[in-house]
């Protein structure tokens, strides 16, 4: 027999009308020492599996033997670590963790407990934290507590459900890594519920979609072939990753198109322009002068200037962004990278008018930004809508300020357009507070369209989504933007969504005194979708010159602008030689 198996587990909520099914006849074996990934989308029942293993809840039918016993309820054998980090506020990281030791091995002496939460404590690097209260520390540093404890009361199984999704694309990338260093070094059996196929891959045996549906049934099982330890780095250039990676990608993707997509209504946008892109008739431009004017903006249509960003502090002055120099075309799309606090939201809020400037200068369409204005839609990762008006009021309360003129019909047609485009045809008339975190998203999304803005600015717009649903949101709004060719601006952490969105990607230096550290031109052809640059030859070069970017910038470094260029040229050299071989092959 496995050492841990589920047969035939169902699970539903509630009674009668209410009832809700969530899993259906649910089989899975799992060998000792194995590690598994169950992928999948919010609200397929992840939540509902892991607690089912864990003991928390009961099956309607069906049940889980763990070590050739049927499970019951909860017990230390099995270790849980959730996304959110449930500590105590006022316990210390040490007083934490000692108490899931002084209770499970509340038999041993003082001195032997002392000794495993301090062994675990050092093995989640935290060590130089353990007097801190959670308050005291980041969300990466609050998980590494939460995988102490469950380690430290040494369980044979560790379940994990979605441990580090509520945190940031590159902190997570690098717990991803210590927590392959961990689990190596602990050898237990683990289950991993995770949005995340890269974690899945890095860290698994096999990946098992839960498939998304009235009710949640596994899918086919992914193995992963790669020997242990897995370097990110050398997986991106691994012929059998790169496959591995588009097979399980298509898969969810197909599973989550199935689950039906809002109609569109067949609406045409009324023709009728913003008060943003009005020219003021009463100071006309000599007609040359015009058609210089304009040839020079296309160019630059959105010019930063020297920016620099310094903001007081106790200690004296803090200069946070430096000289800060770059010329956008209109209709480009760019995206900004870099670690937490180089600077990226600082830009976006100072282009954005919400954030006074210190030295330098943004001209929009040869008016320099000074303030807050309708010609710049901003979503950020909190779509911020008012919870008692409709997902329609919502776009609504743009519309008539930027259309003034315009009649109630040709309003309607305005917002109905937008929202159907993000599809939420059917939930327009839907209370925001009714809506989920994704689709709320879609409305912020829909309202920064409907002001036909001349700049669209994202400050990490899908930060809050699973990574399932980002890659949903992410083709909604190439979707849109193709349609429309808006001047866009996206600040985000997630490496493969600055490759998917950008003409260009600026990455950021290291804050204080952050600068633009490199510039990358992303040739890949547009219309783009997740599906297309999976199977598309140069994208996983474009994809490790970023993650080599980001990693000679980790922990604060500086690097010299040979390893930089040689980081470019390492990206050029991979391009020329698969174009050889393509060549080669024809």
């Amino acid at each position: 027999m496995s050492f841990l198996e589920i047969s035939g587990v169902s699970k539903s909520y509630g009674e009668g009308a209410g009832r809700t099914d969530v899993l259906e006849d649910i089989n899975l074996k799992v060998e000792e020492g194995e590690f598994i990934a169950i992928v999948g989308f919010s609200g397929t029942g992840k939540t509902t599996l892991i607690s089912l293993l864990a003991g928390l809840i009961e099956a309607d039918a069906g049940g889980v033997i763990f070590n050739d016993k049927e499970i019951d309820g909860p017990s230390p054998d099995r270790g849980v670590v959730f996304q959110s980090y449930s500590l105590l506020p006022w316990l210390s990281v040490t007083g934490n963790v000692a108490l899931a030791v002084d209770t499970v091995f509340k038999k041993r002496p003082a001195r032997e407990r002392k000794a495993i939460c301090d062994k675990y404590i050092e093995m989640v690097g935290l060590a130089h934290a353990r007097e801190r209260k959670p308050a005291e520390l980041s969300g990466g540093m609050r998980q590494r507590v939460a995988v102490a404890r469950a380690l430290a009361m040494q369980p044979e199984l560790l379940l994990l459900d979605e441990p580090l999704s509520a945190l940031d694309a590159l902190t997570r990338s690098k717990l991803q890594d210590e927590f392959a260093a961990i689990c190596e070094q602990e050898k237990k059996t683990i289950v991993l519920i995770t949005n995340d196929v890269d974690e899945a891959i890095l860290l698994a045996d096999r990946i098992i979609p839960l498939n998304p549906g009235t009710t949640a049934t596994l899918g086919p099982e992914f193995k992963v072939p790669f020997k242990r330890p897995r370097d990110r780095g050398e997986l991106n250039h691994d012929e059998d990753f790169i496959k591995l990676r588009a097979d399980v990608t298509e898969y969810l993707m197909a599973v989550g198109a199935e689950r039906g997509t809002d109609l569109e209504r067949d609406i045409v946008l009324p023709n009728i322009v913003p008060i943003t892109q009005r020219s003021n008739p009463e100071d006309p431009l000599p007609p040359a002068y015009a058609r210089a004017a304009e040839s020079v903006k296309d160019d630059r249509f959105l010019e930063f200037s020297q920016l620099k960003k310094v903001y007081p502090t106790p200690k004296g002055p803090l200069t946070v962004v430096d000289d800060f120099e770059l010329k956008m075309k209109k209709g480009e799309f760019i995206t900004l990278i870099g670690h937490s606090g180089c600077g990226k939201s600082t830009v976006l809020s100072m282009v954005a008018g919400l954030n006074p400037i210190t030295e330098g200068a943004i001209v929009l369409d040869g008016t320099h930004v000074t303030q807050a204005g309708p010609d710049r839609a901003v979503v950020f990762q909190a779509p911020s809508l008012m919870p008692w008006l409709t997902a329609h009021e919502n776009v609504a309360l743009g519309v008539d300020k930027v259309y003034p003129d315009a009649s109630k019909s040709e309003k309607r047609d305005v917002i109905e357009y937008y929202l159907s485009k993000v599809g939420l045809a059917d939930a327009m008339q839907k209370r925001a507070s009714d809506l989920s975190n994704g689709m709320k998203q879609r409305v912020g999304i829909a309202r920064a369209f409907a002001l036909s803005p001349k700049l669209l600015l994202l400050d990490e717009p899908f930060g809050m989504l699973d990574s399932l649903t980002r890659w949903e949101l992410q083709d909604v709004l190439m979707d849109v933007w193709k349609r429309t060719q808006v001047t866009a601006i996206c600040v985000t952490h997630d490496v493969d969504e600055a490759i998917l969105l950008a003409d260009r990607v600026v990455m950021m230096s290291n804050g204080p005194n952050a600068r633009i550290g490199n510039i990358m031109d992303v040739d890949l052809p547009r219309p783009r979708s997740r599906k297309e640059l999976l199977a598309h030859p140069d994208y996983y070069a474009y994809r490790e010159e970023l993650l080599d970017f980001l990693e000679a910038y980790e922990g604060g470094a500086d690097p010299s602008e040979d390893q930089l260029k040689s980081i470019q040229e390492k990206r050029a050299t991979r391009m020329a030689r698969q174009k050889a071989a393509m060549e080669a092959a024809e």
